[in-house]
């Protein structure tokens, strides 16, 4: 009978610990908190319907979404819509439209989809669904590209 005992207070003490580790890391998935982020990307005022948005983070997984009508988006980081982690990211936005096997129409310059030339960052401090990002032709207009062979 005292090896029953032994065996429940053990087994008592086992699962008190365990359920101290997952309270003390979260919810125990081992992930960075994030916030939900929803918002528009606009170029020259107008809607980019068109194309992804991402939002990379220096030290973690970046966010991702696709542009839907009126050039808005919800990111998602781990799971489907769970937004991004805190602090400030650099913005990249590829709004490219596939026309055929070897077309596609630009709606914003190629600059904005490169992390090295898209100039563009966003600070997330908290939950928001008006994250407005905001793009400029400088100029220029969409232009269809027609792909090469390789």
């Amino acid at each position: 009978m005292n090896e029953s005992r032994t065996y429940s207070s053990v087994t008592r003490i086992a699962h008190l610990a365990l359920l101290g580790a997952v309270v003390l890391c979260g919810c125990g998935e081992g992930r960075p908190e994030r916030v939900a982020v929803s918002g528009r990307v606009l170029i020259d005022g107008r809607p980019v319907e068109h194309g992804f948005i991402r939002l990379i983070a220096p030290s973690d997984r970046p966010s991702v979404a696709e542009l839907g009508p009126d050039g808005r988006f919800e990111l998602t980081c781990f799971a489907d819509k769970d937004g991004a982690v805190l602090g400030t990211h650099q913005v990249t936005v590829t709004a490219v439209e596939v026309l055929g096997p070897r077309s596609q129409k630009w709606h914003a310059p190629k600059k904005y989809a490169n992390p090295s030339t898209s100039e563009l960052t966003a600070t997330i401090d908290g939950p928001t669904d008006s994250l407005t990002i905001e793009l400029s032709w400088d100029g220029g207009e969409p232009f269809v590209e027609e792909l090469q062979d390789e």
